[in-house]
């Protein structure tokens, strides 16, 4: 028989609720921080650089090891790459997904919020 699990939902309902009012339909912008087995670094970066909705990623210092931003064009997108598709590259122990509200400035150009 399989054990009861008490692992909590990554997200709440009602968080992913205001999530979805939000963003909805609308093009989503993330960066994502990974802290990943050391020896597996090199390996965890270029396995996540595959996947057509990271535009950008960085080996950083501090807290956490893998920068990435990522796009989707939807809130469900985002939520499937981070819920689905990233636990399955190994050697990643933990994520922390950060939503873009504002861009001020992407790239070489100024935006206008």
């Amino acid at each position: 028989m399989e054990k009861p699990t008490t692992a909590k939902a990554p997200v709440s309902h009602a968080v992913e609720s205001a999530f979805t009012k939000v963003w909805g339909d609308e093009n989503v912008l993330a960066l994502i921080a990974l802290k990943v087995e050391t020896a597996e670094a090199d390996s965890v970066a270029s396995e996540v650089s595959k996947f057509s909705e990271v535009e950008d990623v960085f080996l950083v210092t501090g807290d956490t090891d893998i920068s990435l931003k990522v796009r989707f064009p939807s809130y469900d997108g985002l939520k499937e790459f981070v819920l689905r598709r990233l636990p399955a590259v190994r050697g990643i122990r933990e994520t922390k997904t950060l939503l873009v509200v504002t861009a001020y400035k992407e790239g070489t150009e100024p935006r206008r919020p």
